[in-house]
């Protein structure tokens, strides 16, 4: 029997794993509304912490991006309420644009590099013996121990313009010329590359692992049936393993854009925005208009903005999440 023949897998479309009784009556909402109860009462501890660790921040930050918070306020302890004037001046800055611009794109090659990279190397793990998965998983879990501030800091050294070990390694190839003095975070494109590459370093094992955690628990019933009627690897993987891990990448990719959205640590030890503020994103965009200019009102306008657009690409995730009819 060939791919294209008659078999359970094309007769009945996609695979759809079994769900039991319990489960029908959970999405059902049978049982009233008790089944409520233990998930709110468990709730309770980690809404109370999250209540009064970030609760008062974010309302003082909404706060101050409606008043000319600056470094009188700071002295004087009074500050002018001024409305929308803060959110007008980041709009109306002809720096908003191309930062907003770049950090999408900036955001959007992370989220696409670390997936491709993680969901490989969760299928290589499919298919290594245990020895060589429990090692893998341990350099991947190593690696993604590491402070983000000290992997960076090595990750500076490593692309130092004149004794940085990279410069070194490509001068000794000679392939493209004296490279002990080039400095790589002169050029935007080049910043921009050892930045991606590290934090897709510091990405990968989340993605490999959380992945590999899900495709682990496809049934090997499914991909036997595939077997026995021919199919190929590519058509295997396309046909069953992605539709049963939807969920699983949908929740890693919501993940992955708040975190790239928000990258900070990296850019600002590497670049500090430079060179010209070519790689300037919101989050350093924020924090230079807050500390470097003083002007705190206009910092936290910036990032109340870049909060609202996470929340918008995460609700949009989350409902697809939802439909997917793994959740609820």
């Amino acid at each position: 029997m060939t791919a294209h023949g008659s078999s359970p897998l094309h007769t009945t479309g996609l695979p759809r794993r079994p769900r039991n009784d319990a489960a029908r009556r959970r999405r059902s909402g049978a049982g009233g509304p008790r089944n409520w109860v233990a998930p709110l009462v468990l709730l309770i501890p980690t809404g109370i912490v999250l209540g009064a660790v970030l609760g008062y921040p974010l309302v003082r930050l909404i706060i101050n991006s409606f008043e000319d918070f600056g470094l009188r306020a700071l002295f004087t302890g009074t500050n002018e309420w001024i409305g929308f004037a803060n959110y007008a001046a980041i709009f109306t800055d002809e720096d908003f644009l191309p930062v907003l611009l770049r950090t999408l794109v900036f955001t959007a090659a992370l989220c696409i590099g670390c997936m491709v990279v993680g969901m490989a190397m969760a299928q290589l793990m499919m298919y290594v013996n245990k020895f060589t998965r429990m090692l893998l998983s341990s350099i991947l879990i190593l690696a993604w121990a590491l402070p983000t501030v000290s992997s960076t800091l090595v990750w500076q050294w490593l692309f130092q313009p004149l004794y940085g070990v990279f410069n070194w390694i490509i001068t000794q190839i000679g392939w493209f010329g004296d490279f002990t003095q080039h400095s790589w975070t002169g050029h935007p494109l080049q910043a921009f590359s050892i930045v991606f590459i590290l934090i897709v370093w510091q990405s990968v094992p989340f993605v490999a692992l959380t992945v590999y955690a899900g495709q682990s628990q496809i049934g090997d019933e499914y991909y036997e049936a595939a077997a026995l009627d021919g199919a190929s690897g590519w058509f295997i993987y396309r046909n069953i393993t992605l539709p049963f891990l939807q969920p699983v990448l949908y929740l890693v990719v919501i993940l992955q854009v708040i975190w790239h959205f928000n990258t900070f640590n990296q850019l600002w030890i590497l670049t500090q925005g430079g060179p010209d503020n070519k790689t300037t994103t919101l989050a350093l965009w924020s924090f230079q208009k807050a500390f470097a200019s003083n002007s705190f009102g206009q910092g936290s306008a910036i990032a109340i903005v870049t909060a609202l657009m996470l929340m918008a690409i995460t609700v949009f995730y989350i409902r697809r999440l939802v439909r997917s009819g793994e959740t609820l």
